[in-house]
């Protein structure tokens, strides 16, 4: 009778070990998966310039890179560039007397100072990404790699989408041509 009730309680211990590995291998899972909030930007001086949540990037880090799920709305249709930018604030500056959406995000990210706009994948800026195209009803829906990131590599940074799309070159200037910054997200 004891060695069965000794039976029993390693069963038991067993189980519950398993059962605990089990959810933090699950945890684990949860914390390489990041959702950033993306909101549009303006230039309302109460709010900072940050306007109403228009999607999200959600972030993955898988063997190939860090991939990014984009589901966006209220997008203008056509190309538009998108980046990785240095600080972590979708915040307005005020530039020349002026307004500018999103300036407090910084240049893109670049840690090992090329300052080279040369496109993703290349030997230029990290925080160069793919281009967003939005569809004729304004909604991005892609799927992206950048396979010299990982989420760690980009916390505290910030996405930027700009109006344009972007030639991934310095010509015209700034930066290729993308023009004014539409929406912004942090990344924390």
């Amino acid at each position: 009778m004891r060695q069965n009730l000794i039976f029993k309680a390693k069963i038991l211990l067993l189980s519950t070990l398993l059962s605990t590995a089990l959810l933090a291998q699950q945890d684990e899972k949860v914390q390489d998966e990041k959702i950033i909030q993306i909101h549009a930007l303006n230039q309302n001086k109460s709010t900072q310039g940050i306007g109403e949540a228009i999607g999200s990037v959600t972030l993955k880090d898988t063997p190939e890179g860090m991939a990014l799920t984009i589901r966006l709305k209220d997008i203008p249709a056509g190309e538009h560039g998108f980046h990785i930018h240095e600080n972590p604030s979708c915040a307005f500056q005020i530039q020349d007397g002026k307004v500018v959406s999103g300036a407090l995000a910084g240049g893109h990210y670049d840690p090992h100072h090329t300052k080279i706009h040369a496109g993703p994948g290349q030997k230029g800026h990290l925080g160069d990404l793919q281009k967003l195209i939005a569809n004729q009803d304004n909604i991005v829906e892609q799927e992206m790699i950048a396979p010299d990131l990982k989420i760690a590599d980009i916390m505290n940074r910030a996405f930027i989408i700009h109006e344009k799309g972007d030639n991934y070159s310095d010509e015209p200037l700034p930066l290729g041509g993308g023009g004014a910054r539409i929406a912004c997200g942090v990344i924390n």
